[in-house]
């Protein structure tokens, strides 16, 4: 979540906006359409198999393409992979990551600290 919430917040969006949107982004200000998205990705990411077909006529009304379901569900899967085997690992992010601003890093992974 750090690499991507770091590109999200040089691009994109403040610090206090991301830090929303990690705490509970129904009530971020995001779009209906990434609302959805982010709860897809969010039933992948821990409960795969619950996933429905109600889930993917959902995401197709908010105007996602069976293509876009395919890479929200591969992104979601595959962030969700690595981010267990760092954990599993105890791996710290790249020293890159620590020079983002205190707000950003607690927002993306909480106060855990930095070993570099």
């Amino acid at each position: 979540m750090l690499a991507h919430g770091a590109v999200l917040r040089k691009n994109f969006f403040a610090a206090e906006q991301l830090e929303a949107i990690a705490k509970d982004f129904r009530h971020a200000g995001l779009a209906e359409k990434e609302v959805v998205m982010m709860e897809y990705a969010q039933k992948v990411v821990r409960d795969a198999p619950s996933t429905t077909q109600d889930d993917f006529d959902k995401l197709r009304k908010a105007g996602w393409t069976d293509q876009d379901i395919l890479s929200i569900t591969l992104a979601a899967a595959a962030r969700s992979f690595v981010s267990k085997v760092f954990d599993a690992l105890g791996a710290d992010p790249d020293a890159f990551y620590k020079e983002l601003d205190e707000e950003t890093h607690h927002a993306l992974i909480g106060k855990r600290p930095f070993i570099v």
